[in-house]
């Protein structure tokens, strides 16, 4: 009994003096920030590399910021059963956000149908939302968008929801350019039916109708089928040389670029395009991986190439791959560059945090210093953010599938700096 209250007393003792060191590191209390994004399936290694890069942004400040400590909460947005995002527990995520009194800033999504569920709920807390991944028009901008949009995420009137990547009303044009400079002469577009997309491919199609580019058809799959071989017999009917689709790895991609050498629709007769959501190793596995290279298949991608960065670029990827000993994914450094806005955005808004009364009054305080960010030292370049929360920049990039040794048998690889 005697030994029973000497450990007790050993272990209070350790407790208190945790918590006082804790005290005095963060005299101002403990700031969470909420990431939500898929960890499931073939999402798992994309999801874990942006978990990845906001640890390395938090690490980076030493945890602390202006005296607050902060806690990464990690959510997933993905349904057990699909492995896919659902539209119920990303609302259930940011609800979960909101709720909590320590909450100062929502780190998410991934997929831009989710940010359409996740806005509107972080907009009403007055909460700063920012995406290392969602690029679709609509979500911030009326050039590319449907009806409404992006006013009807923004029940408040105010702009909460920031992204340091360019969108696709950037990407879906530069890739239409793309495929008039490697020579297509006709192109047949497919899209998920999904926000990502469907938006990307209609403004692929625009531009491609534009610059004199002729467009077959722009149509959607249904993702959920796996035999995709009559839309490819429709295509294959049709004489493009050039298929084009805007999706994402969950969405069928993989089946499309199969199927397509199986019904014979490999270059040079047709090859394959796509958006930066299919600008990931996981695509590659299996028999894709032939399939992707019998294709041609190329991707866009809203950034430089990890390698050809620069400045502060060059040491986030240097930082990450000594930190997690691996290369990072698509967008594990745009959730680095997340972290860091969101850090310098609360070192900002630090004296009016510490005068607030509520915690809505820490987030506004937080969401407008955000909504100030100017002259960032990015990833890619200086940038600023502009009047509603997009990048002033649209640095892109293009990569092909090529052979490589190792276990997958090809990989992709930079080409070509797009305009």
């Amino acid at each position: 009994m005697r030994l029973s209250r000497i450990a007790t007393a050993a272990v209070l003792a350790l407790l208190a003096v945790a918590a006082g060191a804790e005290a005095q590191s963060c005299p101002k209390g403990k700031l969470r920030l909420y990431t939500s994004w898929p960890m499931q399936g073939a999402m798992i290694p994309e999801g874990t590399g942006m978990k990845n890069g906001v640890d390395l942004a938090v690490a980076e400040a030493g945890g602390v910021v202006a005296g607050y400590c902060l806690e990464v909460v990690n959510l997933d947005d993905a349904s057990p059963q699909t492995g896919k995002w659902d539209g119920a527990v990303e609302a259930e995520n940011a609800n979960k956000a909101v709720a909590d009194e320590l909450a100062i800033v929502y780190i998410g999504t991934y997929n831009s149908g989710a940010a359409k569920v996740a806005i509107p709920i972080t907009n009403r807390a007055h909460m700063a939302q920012i995406t290392p991944a969602n690029t679709y028009p609509g979500l911030t901008k009326k050039r590319g968008a449907a009806p409404g949009e992006p006013d009807i995420y923004r029940p408040m009137g105010v702009v909460n929801y920031f992204r340091p990547v360019p969108a696709d009303d950037i990407q879906g044009a530069v890739g239409a350019k793309w495929a008039k400079r490697l020579g297509a002469k006709k192109v047949y577009v497919l899209n998920d039916q999904e926000l990502y997309g469907k938006g990307i491919a209609d403004v692929f199609e625009a531009t491609a109708k534009q610059i004199g580019l002729p467009v077959v058809a722009n149509e959607g799959i249904d993702w959920k089928q796996p035999d995709q071989k009559p839309v490819l017999t429709k295509i294959r009917a049709s004489g493009a040389d050039l298929v084009y689709m805007g999706g994402v790895i969950e969405t069928g991609a993989q089946v499309i670029i199969r199927q397509m050498k199986e019904v014979g629709l490999v270059a040079p007769r047709t090859r394959f395009l796509g958006p930066d959501g299919l600008l990931q190793e996981e695509l590659l596995k299996g028999v894709t991986c032939d399939a992707a290279l019998a294709t041609e298949m190329r991707v866009t991608f809203a950034s430089l190439p990890f390698e050809k960065m620069t400045g502060m670029g060059a040491k986030t990827y240097a930082a990450y791959k000594a930190k997690f000993n691996k290369e990072p994914t698509s967008y594990a450094l745009y959730a680095v560059e997340a972290g860091r806005v969101v850090i310098d955005g609360i070192r900002r808004a630090a004296p009016e945090m510490d005068g607030a009364n509520s915690i809505k009054d820490k987030r506004e305080a937080v969401r407008k210093a955000i909504a100030a960010t100017r002259n960032f030292d990015g990833i890619n370049r200086t940038w600023s953010f502009d009047a509603n929360g997009d990048v002033d920049y649209d640095t892109m990039s293009g990569f092909k599938a090529v052979k490589a040794d190792g276990p997958v048998g090809c990989k992709f690889t930079f080409e070509t700096i797009l305009e």
